[in-house]
């Protein structure tokens, strides 16, 4: 793992310090949106409103993750605003082909996630209208959950259907990150890692990020 990329998820900072919580993760690759709707996922968030705050406060690229039912007709919408990605769910896109060349025609890559249980195979023939595929190694919906050690064969699929799909693609992570499981995400094949509470949790999120990093990009990254 010689590059790698992090991306703190905007959900676990303090909202009533938006400016100064985007200011804190300025060393990061971009900013992780978690943008749910209380019927994919259950839990509410925010919506189109918030994020252009969001963008307005930051020079960070936005990366979009819809955890939210019938992204076909909402995703668009979110890659108009200038997000760097847009990423919808698999189990919720009616026609996920369409709703890729959707964003990519917006403007926008193009991002698929997969839950922890959704097969990977399903959807290998997919990943050239792709720029990135999620493969969430929590159960979608809240922060702070730990990290499932069972998606880690997955990833190592992933990686390896990517590398023989000759696209360039980027392989992300979003759930339990912190400075022991990035290692074994990273040397699965993962290359890029969204982390919340790891992040804003920490008194020094600049450090966090570094810390993060490093491990990721560690050769002996499984101990």
């Amino acid at each position: 793992m010689t590059n790698c990329a992090i991306h703190p998820s905007i959900l676990s900072a303090d909202f009533a310090r938006l400016a100064q919580e985007l200011e804190r993760i300025s060393s990061a690759d971009a900013v992780h949106v978690d943008v749910m709707d209380n019927h994919f996922v259950p839990n509410l968030t925010l919506g189109l409103p918030v994020i252009e705050a969001i963008m307005k406060a930051t020079s960070l690229p936005l990366d979009i993750h819809l955890m939210i039912e019938d992204p076909d007709r909402w995703a668009p919408a979110y890659a108009d605003l200038g997000a760097d990605s847009v990423t919808f769910h698999a189990e919720a896109a009616k026609a996920p082909v369409r709703l890729a060349r959707e964003l990519r025609a917006h403007g926008t890559k193009s991002a698929m996630a997969l839950k922890p249980a959704t097969p990977l195979e399903s959807y290998l023939d997919m990943l050239p209208e792709l720029d990135m595929l999620l493969l969430m190694t929590v159960e979608p919906g809240f922060g702070g959950q730990p990290f499932l050690d069972l998606v880690i064969p997955k990833i190592e699929r992933a990686r390896k259907a990517i590398d023989g799909s000759g696209a360039t693609i980027t392989l992300q992570v979003d759930g339990g990150i912190t400075t022991e499981t990035i290692k074994r995400a990273a040397a699965a094949g993962a290359d890029n890692f969204v982390a919340g509470s790891s992040v804003y949790g920490a008194a020094d999120a600049a450090e966090a990020i570094s810390a993060l990093r490093n491990n990721a990009q560690r050769k002996d990254s499984v101990e």
